[in-house]
């Protein structure tokens, strides 16, 4: 299959996703130029066979596949993002050519796209699991997992669901979602798109191509997101993880329902706590039922749901507390929504702080027995505690922190002990993963490697 033949790319950032699109543009046919401003990438490509130069000397393609993470336009447009609008040419996402490719193979794979500040990871692979679990051919990726350009061609009964970046949907030509999911809108990347209305619209670019034959989930727990329903073509399904939604999907305590009864008890749902999980299970049994999966097959698909790592993922059990790693969380709004899933916690929080730190938490710090904080911004978050009389150490390290938060629970504080540190990760570790897994490995050396 050759659904680029003739089609002149040129692709700048050879990561996680740019080398796999470079590969594959060239397998369907397209004449592929590399480029990253890393030497070591360049050669990489190079060893492949990928004719190397720099776009931004002469642009003469028809298109430019540019890395997510690099700017088009703010804060500063890297000069080969330049050099393609001042050609008049397209800058695309790889989701726009997978896209482009499974129409051109005939397929009418469906495709289903989810966005949101927070919960979009959870909700992506929530979806693709009850898909699974129904004998739906389903490929799972995007911003999540698998980049698009990696992803076979599925057949007319197959699903792609995508999760989607800002920095993805503002680069998206003609993909038109057969679903598309809109969670929540806080403020985020705002350097990128400039302030909030630019942040939202890069987001809303997700329901831009669809017609009144498609579905449009919305979430309704945000002001935000709720005022876009107005103004969308697809036919609009709200969900809430604590208000009943006309025409919609709801949690009523741990009950999800919709008009017609109750879809699942969520109580049932070991990894799906807290209010945020009630809004992602209820987005993802919206798009599963528009999608034709049974309604009676959503309860198991939810209590099997086995979760992901880093997002509330219980890593230990040990003298009855539960060791909870939540390391996704690097802003207050992500930590604000584990904080509401437990009543009583041992918190360990820190690293390099968003603007206005952990000061948007305090209604949350009744909830904190104690807090244990790392990292470079541990001081300036043991100020906001102090402010509201909240028991906290300065640890600096997790690998100090994780011992004596588990001494202060054993000694009976509370039964949890969560990591949601409410900042980045970088002044200590490569990333926010990396962080959850010393975490997970500390929990487990606890007690000579018994948790």
């Amino acid at each position: 299959m050759t659904p680029f033949a003739g089609l002149d790319v040129a692709v700048v950032g050879l990561g996680k996703a740019g080398l796999p699109a470079a590969r594959r543009l060239r397998e369907w046919g397209a004449a592929v130029t590399c480029w990253d401003d890393g030497a070591a990438a360049r050669a990489q490509a190079a060893s492949m066979g990928f004719t190397i130069r720099d776009p931004s000397e002469r642009f003469e393609y028809d298109a430019l596949l540019l890395s997510p993470g690099i700017p088009h336009l703010l804060p500063k447009a890297h000069p080969a993002a330049a050099a393609a609008r001042a050609a008049g040419r397209p800058i695309l996402a790889d989701v726009e050519f997978l896209h482009r490719a499974v129409r051109a193979a005939g397929s009418r794979a469906r495709f289903v796209g989810i966005t949101g500040t927070n919960g979009k990871s959870t909700t992506t692979a929530l979806l693709a699991h009850l898909l699974a679990a129904a004998g739906t051919p389903v490929q799972a990726g995007g911003n999540l997992g698998p980049a698009a350009l990696d992803m076979p061609i599925l057949g007319d009964d197959g699903v792609y669901v995508l999760e989607m970046s800002s920095y993805m949907l503002e680069r998206i030509e003609q993909l038109r979602f057969n679903c598309a999911a809109m969670l929540n809108l806080t403020p985020d990347h705002l350097d990128r798109h400039g302030d909030m209305a630019g942040y939202r619209a890069a987001k809303a670019r997700i329901f831009a191509m669809q017609t009144a034959d498609d579905v449009a989930v919305l979430g309704m727990d945000d002001v935000p997101t709720a005022s876009l329903r107005d103004g969308l073509a697809a036919h609009v399904v709200p969900v809430s993880g604590k208000t009943a939604q006309v025409g919609g999907i709801h949690a009523e305590g741990t009950l999800l329902r919709d008009e017609w009864g109750v879809l699942a008890d969520l109580s049932a749902c070991p990894s799906l706590p807290g209010e945020h999980n009630a809004q992602n299970a209820a987005a993802a049994a919206a798009m599963a039922l528009a999608l034709g999966i049974p309604r009676a097959a959503l309860a198991e698909g939810l209590r099997t749901y086995p979760g992901l790592p880093h997002r509330q993922e219980v890593v230990g059990l040990l003298r009855g507390v539960r060791f909870i790693n939540d390391s996704k969380a690097t802003n207050a709004d992500s930590a604000a929504r584990a904080l509401a899933s437990y009543p009583r916690c041992i918190w360990i929080a820190g690293g390099t702080g968003k603007d206005g730190g952990i000061a948007p938490l305090a209604p949350f710090f009744p909830r904190v027995a104690e807090a244990f904080l790392i990292g470079r911004d541990a001081a300036e978050f043991g100020e906001t505690l102090s402010a509201h009389g909240v028991p906290h150490r300065l640890c600096g390290t997790l690998a100090d922190a994780v011992p004596a938060a588990a001494e202060a629970a054993f000694a009976g504080a509370a039964d949890i002990v969560l990591l949601s540190p409410a900042a980045a990760s970088w002044d200590q570790f490569s990333g926010f993963d990396a962080r959850g897994d010393a975490f997970r490995d500390l929990v487990r050396n606890l007690d000579g490697g018994h948790a």
